[in-house]
């Protein structure tokens, strides 16, 4: 009986990489807090707001593709230091502008999309360095952990963002965050994994070109892998479908449970499923529970579905956190599993290319989540809006499944 692979936190370089992503999450939130409340301050937009979250995944669904080249071609190492590069000038231009008090439209639109891309730079690079540096044994500890590293900084962000922007000003806070990016920066400098740290070399990658010509050309070369198919169309429907635009609509499914609610339940809701994550995280890295299977993502998404169903049709604030909580749990593990499966399956010398048309279904789409729970909520109410969306998705995902039994039974009888 074989041993089961330990904990990738037992990686000494894994856990620094581990804290130096939980940090940058947690700036990149940090910044996400206070720029947005200076938007809104400032010049009372909608749209404005709205173009804030377009900007985040738009670059997700054109660059990902080519940012995984990237990540292919030169060391992720470097990769993700320019993206924390971006992030740094980023944090900082907002914070000269708030302080002299010159920042227009356009200066907050530019920043917006250069944040965008940062994090388009960061998202393979870092994934294809989790392989290097815990191997295949431990990916999917590795890979389940740096989720749980980014659910940590998403918790920990508005909180300390909040907090910093009371207490030192908007200005003075977000241009203080730009020090939290620097562990990471420092650490990737000498960090003994990358390219020339690989055993095996890997073969010369094909020129980076970059567009739609990148992304057809990735999908042609990994047509014949079911399961990186399957993860990424189904993670893609996921994404479309729901997303986390219902994150967006929480102050009115609060408002429609406590109608007099003063903050103190929407703070609740609104980290509820984080709190389910990072649960997930804990309890099945401690107790190595769920080796990634495909068929177990698809009975994940299932229950997801089901469970946002459960919350878009709740009266009670008490199911309703509890919900959460469960779709937090269950969002976490189908999440790093359906990763997992495609960094595993995935031919090593296009790697960060797969994983970038991964992250481009899995990031990219969510961009058109909140046209199913928010331009089709304010039509229909957003409870028929969620619940729908998690129904079309429930469809498709057992669409995609049959498929999938189907294909196992074909190869069977062939037997």
């Amino acid at each position: 009986m074989s041993t089961p692979p330990s904990s990738a936190i037992k990686h000494p370089g894994f856990r620094w990489f581990f804290v130096g992503n939980a940090l940058a999450m947690m700036a990149d939130n940090i910044e996400h807090v206070i720029s947005y409340w200076v938007i809104f301050d400032k010049f009372q937009s909608p749209s404005l707001a709205g173009f804030a979250v377009v900007s985040h995944w738009v670059p997700f669904l054109f660059l990902s593709v080519w940012a995984g080249g990237v990540a292919d071609k030169y060391d992720p190492r470097r990769v993700i230091q320019w993206g924390m590069y971006f992030f740094i000038f980023v944090t900082i231009a907002w914070g000269v502008l708030i302080y002299t008090d010159t920042i227009e439209i356009w200066h907050a639109g530019i920043l917006l999309v250069l944040h965008g891309f940062a994090g388009v730079l960061w998202a393979p690079a870092a994934q294809l360095l989790i392989h290097d540096i815990v191997g295949k044994n431990q990916l999917y500890s590795g890979v389940r952990l740096m989720a749980t590293s980014r659910t940590l900084g998403i918790l920990l962000g508005p909180a300390i963002g909040g907090g910093l922007m009371l207490w030192l000003g908007p200005a003075t806070a977000i241009t203080i965050n730009a020090i939290i990016y620097l562990p990471l920066v420092i650490w990737l400098w000498e960090a003994p994994y990358g390219p020339a740290f690989r055993k095996s070399k890997r073969k010369p990658t094909t020129k980076i070109v970059g567009g739609f010509s990148e992304i057809i050309s990735t999908y042609k070369s990994i047509s014949g892998n079911k399961n990186i198919i399957l993860m990424t169309l189904l993670i893609g429907c996921v994404s479309f479908f729901v997303g986390n635009a219902y994150q967006a609509q929480m102050p009115q499914f609060t408002l429609s449970l406590i109608p007099r609610d003063n903050g103190f339940y929407y703070s609740i809701l609104l980290i509820a499923s984080g709190i389910g994550a990072m649960s997930a995280g804990i309890i099945l890295e401690t107790k190595n529970m769920l080796a990634p299977k495909t068929s177990s993502v698809f009975y994940l998404v299932f229950l997801w579905c089901l469970a946002i169903i459960v919350f878009a049709i709740s009266k009670n604030i008490y199911i309703s956190i509890t919900i959460l909580f469960i779709m937090g749990f269950f969002e976490l593990t189908y999440n790093s599993m359906a990763q997992t499966i495609v960094q595993l399956n995935a031919p090593p010398e296009i790697r960060g290319r797969v994983v970038g048309l991964f992250n481009m279904s899995f990031l990219g789409l969510k961009t058109f989540s909140g046209v199913t729970t928010g331009f089709i909520g304010s039509v229909i109410g957003i409870h028929w809006a969620l619940g729908l969306s998690a129904i079309l998705l429930l469809l498709f995902a057992a669409t995609i499944s049959f498929f999938l039994i189907f294909n196992i039974n074909t190869r069977s009888n062939k037997r």
